[in-house]
């Protein structure tokens, strides 16, 4: 794995020099996964930016985290794009008892859609309910000037699926993607240790055990799996869902080594 250490994140990888299935390898500096990037320092920055080319960030988080988490520093920078793709249904203005009756509902929609993994259920739930910010992700990625950072808040479950989704299109051999998102799992104190010093998330971390935040290497598999079983592969659930073949190329190429 390839980490980037920064002092305001500690989830950060350049998803560089992964093996593809024909025997090549997908290219640094032009994909990169985080965690939530609200307190990057100016030496952050300066790395992302200067020194790796990041000129797009795409955010998975919802709109109300954003509201709630305000501006990061990133969004001061001229030269970076930022896009907000909220992978999760958006719960708009429900009151907290119905948001907690919409949650329990969607948990049971979760479980009955992958009764073997809720965890990939939810994943899956990304694909079925959310299928245009999904497409609109990987557009971006494949658009991007330059490298292209992806986030949520811990980057383990929105990002881990967007990037598995790359990934896959840009034929990633199935054990590395795998791999890559287990990596998460070897910083999860410290990711849990940043995102509790926020409102937004503090509460909910609390409640569970580190635990049951652990990534878990068959959830991936299943869900990979599940691309093949459910849609007929990446490349047909793309179609399906208006993504061009000459967009699913472009994401492919810009992936990969030539």
């Amino acid at each position: 794995m390839t980490w980037i250490d920064l002092e305001g994140a500690v989830n950060v990888r350049d998803l560089g020099g992964l093996p593809t299935v024909d025997g090549g390898s997908t290219v640094p500096g032009r994909l990169l996964r985080s965690e939530n990037l609200q307190e990057l320092s100016p030496a952050d920055i300066a790395r992302l930016v200067k020194e790796i080319g990041v000129t797009t960030v795409v955010d998975l988080r919802t709109t109300g985290e954003l509201e709630v988490e305000g501006p990061a520093p990133l969004d001061a920078v001229p030269a970076v794009r930022h896009v907000h793709r909220p992978v999760l249904k958006e719960l708009g203005n429900a009151s907290e008892a119905a948001a907690e009756a919409l949650l329990i509902t969607k948990l049971e929609r979760d479980r009955a859609r992958y009764p073997d993994d809720i965890t990939t259920g939810h994943y899956l739930g990304y694909l079925e309910e959310r299928p245009d910010q999904v497409t609109g992700a990987l557009r971006d990625i494949a658009t991007a000037d330059g490298a292209v950072i992806v986030h949520c808040a811990a980057g383990k479950d929105r990002t881990g699926v967007i990037v598995a989704l790359a990934l896959t299109a840009a034929e990633v051999e199935p054990d590395a993607i795998v791999a890559d998102y287990v990596a998460t799992g070897d910083r999860i104190e410290a990711i849990l240790d940043r995102l509790r010093r926020s409102r937004t998330y503090a509460k909910d971390l609390s409640e569970r055990p580190v635990q049951a935040h652990l990534p878990r290497a068959e959830t991936m598999q299943a869900f990979l799996e599940q691309l093949d079983v459910r849609y007929g592969g990446l490349p047909r659930w793309l179609a399906t869902n208006g993504f061009a073949d000459d967009e699913f190329s472009l994401l492919r190429d810009k992936l990969r080594e030539p």
